[in-house]
Formats: C-alpha cells, structure tokens, sequence
C-alpha cells in the first residue's frame, strides 16, 4: 500500500546524519579555592598556656586573699562583741522591708518572755503614726470648709515632729532597756512615755485652751464641727476614738513594763519553760 507507514520508518529520525554527543571538547575545570568558613584565610592562634608553675603561683595568691578576709571577719566579730559588752549595739535598719527607716528584730534581740510587750509597744508606736496621720487629713478637710490654715500647719507639726520623736524618745529606749535591762533606759522610757499618754488623752478630749483652733481631732472639736459638716464631724470623731484606744494601749503598755521593772516580771524569766514559749498577757 502506496500510503502505510513503514515499520522501518522513525518520525523522530533528523535530516542530517547521526551526532556524536562524546565529540566535544571537555569543559575547562575551576581553578581550586583554599578552605574554610566564608573562604577567610586566618592564620591559627597560638594560645600559650599557663605553665605549672604559674598555676601554683596563682594559687598561692588565692589563698593569701582567702586568710585575709578571714582575719578581717574576725577582727569585725571580735570589735562587734566588744561594742556588745559596753553596752553599745549596732542596729542595722531593716523595717519597714521596702523602705528601711528603723531597727526591728524583736524575735532576736528580746528576751522571749518580754517580746509580747515589745510587739505591743510597736504597735503602739505605729498606732500614734496612724493618729496623726488621720489628724491631717481631718484637719485638711476642716480647712476647706473654711477653717484657718494655721491648724493644717499645726497637724502637720504635729506629725513630723511626734512619730520620729515617740521613736527616739520611748520606743528605742524601751527597746534597748529590754534587750540590756538598763535601769537608766526603762527611766527615760516611764518619763516620756508619760508625756506620750498625756498628749493622747489631750488630742482626745482637745480642749479650747493651750491650742489653736481645730487642729486635733478630739470630742469637742468634733461635736463643733458636726454642725457644719456631717461628714467632717464623723471624721472628727474618728479620729477621737482612734486617740482614744492609742491612750488605752499605752495605758497597758506602761503598766507591763512597770511590773517588769518592779520584779513582777522575773515569774516568767526563772520558769524552765520561758525559752520556749511566751506567757499570755
């Protein structure tokens, strides 16, 4: 048949005759390149080490340092138990724990049958704090109704000036006594914590004399002032009842320490078990 398609035939079969693919020339290689990170050609480092010798050297003045600071600690100790025995403590601040300010460690300065009065002395301290800080704010809101601005600066007098003082005046004092158990500290302690409980009861009962207007939150000034503001007035009495239970704490407080001082105190102190546990008051 004229038009079959012969078996011999290729249809993928070129013109032109067959080619060698081995025939051309081969491919120039690279030249080669030197290896290593980023094709960077770094010399070694030589890294001499130390030699025995130097290591017994360095070892030496190691030790040298160590008995140094040795000797130093124990020069510190010795001098802080000597300043012991005078009679002279070194108290590092610690309280409040956020900003340091005074010197509290009750639990290890204190004997154990004396710390319930100490924890109550610092809460007395603190309560006095609490008084007069409230005082401000009630005498702040009294000038704003109207009030002269010499009883703000007053409160505030009394504020700066009355919490660092009942610190250095009775609490150290107190402190100290009943960590050495000075005669001549529980005095200066009764003297001005006697001043301390009077000016209490005086804030609380503020009277009209020997005093500028409504600078203390006491029962008075608060039955006067509730007649112009309610709010100030029961802010007023407040402030009466916080000066009021400051004077009954201080009031316990006194009377602990005085039977302490007076002998009544030493039952706990000569009992087997006083190491152990702290008596209730």
């Amino acid at each position: 048949m004229a038009g079959r398609w012969r078996h011999n035939d290729n249809p993928f079969e070129e013109g032109e005759g067959d080619v060698n693919p081995f025939s051309h020339p081969r491919p120039t290689p690279l030249p080669p390149e030197p290896v290593g990170f980023y094709n960077d050609t770094v010399a070694p480092v030589d890294i001499p080490l130390d030699t025995k010798k130097d290591i017994k050297k360095k070892e030496k003045e190691l030790l040298a340092k160590e008995a140094e600071l040795n000797r130093r600690e124990e020069e510190i100790k010795r001098r802080e138990e000597a300043l012991a025995r005078a009679g002279v403590f070194i108290e590092p601040k610690n309280w409040p724990p956020f900003f340091p300010i005074i010197h509290v460690d009750i639990s290890n300065d204190i004997p154990v049958h004396l710390q319930p009065v100490q924890y109550v002395a610092l809460a007395s301290l603190l309560g006095l704090v609490i008084c007069l800080f409230w005082n401000i704010i009630c005498v702040t809101a009294v000038w704003i109704i109207g009030e002269n601005p010499r009883v703000w600066f007053l409160a505030v007098i009394y504020f700066i000036t009355g919490c660092p003082g009942a610190y250095y005046s009775w609490y150290r004092p107190l402190y100290r006594a009943m960590r050495k158990e000075s005669a001549f500290r529980y005095g200066w302690f009764f003297l001005f914590y006697f001043f301390h409980i009077s000016f209490c009861i005086y804030a609380a009962i503020s009277p009209a004399i020997l005093f500028v207007g409504r600078s203390l939150t006491g029962i008075f000034q608060a039955i006067s002032v509730i007649g112009y503001s309610a709010t100030v007035g029961i802010m007023y009495f407040l402030g009466f009842t916080l000066f009021v239970l400051e004077a009954l704490l201080s009031i316990w407080v006194i009377q602990k320490v005085y039977w302490h001082f007076r002998g009544k105190g030493k039952e706990a102190e000569m009992r087997p078990d006083a190491a152990g546990r702290a008596p209730s008051f």
